[in-house]
């Protein structure tokens, strides 16, 4: 990472995305956030952060904020709720991921979830049925990402909590962990993957040790 560079995140305005602006800022990195509205405009650049506005939707916007300028990694936590009937999980990410290919940056960091891909069996059948449809779709952008040539890391989170970090996030490679998480605690772990080359081309879910839904034993995944 040159001192030019910057990072660029997508989904700052609110939950993870907020939690990992404020990780990056207090790492003293330089970070632009792509935003769809000007709702957290004031306090993201009150923080330092240089915003730029567009829809992940739209193919043009994502190119126009991302190409430019050298960025050294791109981190995506959008998702959610559609819009006028598309979802962001898959073709929003997938915008972000073509124009980081042109932008020739060096790391995409992928926010997605527990339940998708080879994790699915990690959820309860009743959260399964809830979350299908975009569980779907977040395992075709992780499979993107896999394919499109970037150095990757996919971060699956358990259930989330807006609380303050408590310390006992981890990460593991291990499919069938699931549990919940403080947001804060994703932010720190996801912050950490940035410098870790252990992390490079990794899925890995991500809960709090003491938040375990069975106590199973597994491996932690270590970034050192």
């Amino acid at each position: 990472m040159t001192d030019s560079s910057y990072i660029f995140l997508a989904g700052a305005s609110r939950g993870v995305g907020r939690e990992i602006a404020k990780c990056l800022v207090q790492q003293g990195l330089q970070v632009k956030a792509l935003l769809r509205t000007a709702a957290a405009q004031a306090e993201l650049e009150a923080m330092g952060i240089s915003v730029v506005f567009g829809d992940a939707l739209n193919v043009e916007d994502v190119e126009r904020a991302m190409l430019g300028d050298s960025i050294s990694t791109v981190i995506s936590t959008i998702g959610g709720l559609p819009k006028d009937g598309v979802r962001a999980d898959y073709l929003g990410n997938k915008n972000l991921m073509d124009a980081a290919v042109k932008a020739g940056a060096q790391k995409f960091i992928l926010v997605s979830s527990i339940g998708s891909g080879n994790s699915v069996a990690a959820i309860p059948p009743q959260a399964l049925a809830t979350l299908k449809d975009v569980l779907v779709e977040k395992e075709q952008a992780e499979n993107y990402l896999a394919a499109s040539g970037l150095t990757y890391t996919v971060i699956r989170p358990g259930g989330l909590k807006s609380e303050p970090a408590t310390g006992n996030g981890l990460l593991t490679a291990d499919p069938r962990i699931a549990g919940t998480i403080h947001r804060a605690d994703v932010a720190q772990l996801i912050c950490r993957c940035l410098n870790s080359e252990k992390a490079n081309n990794q899925v890995l879910s991500a809960v709090d040790r003491e938040m375990l839904y069975t106590p199973t034993q597994f491996e932690e995944f270590s970034l050192n």
